[in-house]
This record gives structure tokens, sequence and C-alpha cells, in this order.
């Protein structure tokens, strides 16, 4: 099997050569290594590995951990938040951060733990609930107004799939989508409506045949590595869905959602093959060429790649682009959905791959003038001050909010990107570590697949639900500026 390595080198035989530009032309040689999915593969296996280790080592076990907390805040002070006073796995890393709950995946229903995506919706009369990734379904809750995570029941897995802990979930109106790499699992359509009358006292586990508004089975071998939404032109997209030789390729396939009992496929976007990750949005910004067009954002293992999808059955690649230091391109985010001028990106794989600016083993977000869709510059980076692998995040109103493993949440301010795009005034002002495992080893921290996964930080009350692989989910809130 070809490895990341030999993608770093050929980068690094690139740049060697006098490419000095941030962005790259896609090299024939590596598009080649990556389409064969050899490195997705050799990525998958290493979280396998490390995921198998902390099996053996107990940490996935879901009743090893204490649900600890729902009474109000405990303040981040001097740089901590202690839950048990003297324990070090127990004393959290902090800063500008507030703790208010924790809630392990065993207390959250669930058998085998293994936390990974998660979501959340608000009810018509503002109350906040949460749908929490775990290798054997989703579990439900609600956070109430004093920040206390109460659990009400869960969505098993699809009765035809075995566990995965790929589990991802996106929202859709008053609906959740859940996709996961399971074979024969689909896409899980639910209403998250059925949460509004459950007795905390009575939670229920929902069918997962005949309790869900549907389950669209029209992907290859029932197989996805993500989904994403675009709730304005109400439809979903499946993103990596197996196998690679499919018509699809493993691109982006589309899911009309008009109709949320009866969803259709629309078609599919397989020009640059496999996507991991995307962001469809109607196009505002100040390319005028696309000004009002369907516009899906690729992240696309070793590039982003920007596509015109507003006709579904004949999808346009608009650009391709790599950049120095891809190793495995996971999610961006545009910083502004209505005015679509900068975008920020991170690679799931640089850090353990020491390639290009993350060879120090510091988390790096790339961020991208993408004012000219046919022509996207990288123009510059974050580092992380925090040892580990970034993973997911999203922007809000000049925030960006990240779930980076081991360091766990981490808080950017991003504001300053129009007046400087190189990044050198964006500054982290907020963390929250929810990996104490690792804070003594010499660096503070490890390049490893642990901690959290993911995290939701759109919730009016200011709320952050955040999914972590071992232990189960917490409610934190950034500390009263």
């Amino acid at each position: 099997m070809r490895t990341p390595q030999l993608v770093s080198f050929v980068a690094a035989a690139l740049l060697g050569h006098g490419v000095t530009a941030r962005e790259l032309q896609p090299n024939a040689l590596t598009a080649q290594i990556y389409e064969s999915g050899s490195v997705h593969e050799g990525l998958m296996a290493k979280k396998m590995a490390t995921w198998e280790q902390q099996r053996k080592n107990g940490a996935m076990n879901p009743r090893k951990y204490r649900s600890r907390g729902g009474n109000g805040a405990i303040k981040c002070k001097n740089g901590v938040v202690e839950l048990v006073p003297g324990d070090p796995l127990n004393t959290f890393r902090c800063n500008n951060i507030d703790f208010y709950d924790f809630v392990s995946h065993a207390d959250l229903g669930s058998q085998t733990g293994e936390g990974a995506s998660s979501w959340g919706w608000t009810s018509r009369n503002g109350r906040e609930f949460v749908a929490i990734a775990q290798a054997d379904g989703a579990a439900f809750a609600e956070i109430t107004p004093k920040g206390k995570l109460v659990y009400l029941g869960r969505l098993p897995q699809s009765s035809a799939a075995q566990p995965s802990i790929w589990r991802e979930i996106r929202g859709y109106k008053n609906y959740i989508v859940i996709g996961s790499e399971a074979v024969n699992h689909g896409i899980q359509v639910f209403d998250m409506s059925k949460l509004l009358s459950i007795d905390p006292k009575k939670p229920k586990v929902f069918n997962p045949d005949t309790d869900v508004t549907s389950l669209w089975n029209g992907l290859p071998i029932g197989r996805t590595h993500n989904v994403v939404v675009n709730e304005e032109k109400e439809y979903a997209v499946a993103v990596g869905a197996a196998p690679r030789n499919d018509t699809c390729r493993s691109g982006l396939i589309f899911i009309d959602l008009k109709d949320p009992s009866n969803p259709k496929g629309l078609g599919c976007a397989s020009g640059d093959g496999y996507v991991h990750d995307a962001q469809c949005l109607v196009y505002r910004g100040p390319d005028k060429k696309y000004f009002g067009r369907d516009i899906c954002y690729g992240y696309n293992e070793d590039t982003l790649t920007i596509y015109d999808v507003t006709d579904k059955n004949a999808t346009n690649i608009i650009s391709r682009t790599s950049y120095e230091g891809a190793s495995y391109t996971h999610q961006g985010w545009v910083t502004n959905p209505n005015w679509q001028e900068f975008l920020v990106l991170d690679d799931e794989y640089d850090e353990y791959d020491g390639a290009g600016p993350a060879a120090s083993g510091y988390p790096i977000t790339y961020f991208w003038d993408i004012r000219s869709l046919e022509n996207p510059k990288q123009t510059g980076v974050f580092r992380s001050p925090a040892y580990g692998i970034d993973h997911n995040q999203f922007v809000i109103d000049g925030f960006a909010y990240q779930s980076n493993y081991g360091s766990g949440l981490r808080i950017l301010d991003i504001s300053s990107l129009p007046r400087d795009p190189t990044g050198a005034r964006v500054k982290e002002v907020g963390y929250f570590d929810i990996y104490p495992e690792d804070d003594n080893l010499p660096n503070g921290g490890v390049v490893d697949f642990v901690g959290t996964w993911s995290h939701y930080p759109f919730f009016k009350s200011g709320y952050i639900l955040v999914n972590t692989i071992e232990r189960g989910a917490f409610v934190l809130k950034r500390s009263r500026r």
C-alpha cells in the first residue's frame, strides 16, 4: 500500500523544484495515489489501530467514566477546571471557557460508546436539543437553560447495519440526517420534534425501522463517510460513499429532501472522485459570474475543489487547487455564508505526517481567499499553540470553533482576515482541553486520533456541545467577556 509519507515526499519534491506558492496545481502522481484510495485506507487503518489499543486499555469502556456537573457553571480558574480536586484525569486545562455538564456515553444509553459527530436543533419555543453520535446509534438530549444535559433517548443504527464509529449527523429544518460508514446503513432522516413530549424519567429508544421519517437506500452499498445539507435548496449530500469504482466515484451524491418522508436521488458529481467533506451554499459572494449559483466547496483529500452544482445532473468543477503541506484535506468552512470571500480549512493528516507548515506537530489552520472561485488563493496559516491534530471546525461571527482531537475545543478570532488574509492577526481566544490523559507528555499533547471528534456551537444560548470519542458529551460555554 502506498502511504501518506510518499505523498509528502512528492509534495516536498515539487517545492524543491521551485514551486513556492502556498497553493499548488494538483500533481498527477499524487492525484493517482489519492484516487486509488490507498491514502484513505492508510489513514483509516491508523485510526482503527489507535482505537483498538484504546479498547484494550479500557479507554473505550463507556462505563469507565462518571457523569459530573449539571448544577451550573464551574468556572475556568487559573487555567483549569477541577471536577475532582486532586484528580489529574478529572482536571481540564482551559482558557475563557467554563464547564457546565458532562454525561458519559453509558449514561447516554450506549452499549459501545465511541463518540463521533454531533448536531443540534432549537424548537420554536427556544428549547435546545442535541443528537450525539456513537458507534451503535445516536443519543438524544436536551440542554436546559442552566446548562444541564438531560438524556431523552436514542435512535439505534439501521437494523441491517453493524456498529461503526464513523457516524455523521447534520440538521435540516426540524430533522436530522444521519449517515455512517457501516455497510447497509443508508441515510436516516429523523424528526427531532418527537423529542418535545418525552419525559426524561422515561427515555425512549426509537425503532430504527418504524420511528424514522425515512431511510434512503440510494447509496451503492449503504455506506457513506459523511453527509452535508444545503437547507436553503432543500437537499442533502452524501460524500465519500463507497466504493470508489461506482458510477458516482464516491463524489457528491445529491438527495432531494423537499419531502423528508420520501427522499429522492437527484444525481451526483463524480468529476473529482472521492469527496471527504463539503459545504454547499447559494453563492452570494463577489465573483459576479457565479452570483446566485448553487456552489459546493469540496474537501477532496489532496485538494480544495469548488463545484457549480446548480444542475445536479451536469455538475461543473470550477477549480481544483492543492496546497503546500497537503496530506489529507478534511474540512473547511466559509467564514461568511452571505459574503463568501474567505474560507478556513484543516488537514487531518499533515500533523501526523509531518508535512509542510505542520511538520512541528502543531495543528495548522489554512486560510483561503475565495473571492475568485476559478482562482482561489491560499493566503496564510495559523499554528495552534496546542500539540495535536485538527479535525472539525465551524465559523460563527468571526470566530472559528475547532474540535482538535486530544487538544479539545479551540476558538480562534479570525475577524481580521478581510484586513490581513495572511492570518498574522488571528489569535486563539479560548480553549477547553477534554483529554487530560496526554497533558504530561513532552509537548503537552499527543499527535493521535483521541479526544474530541466534534462539537455543535450554534445555539443562541451560547452553550457548546462537545462529543468525545472515549468519555461522552460535555456542555461548555465561553466565559463572559
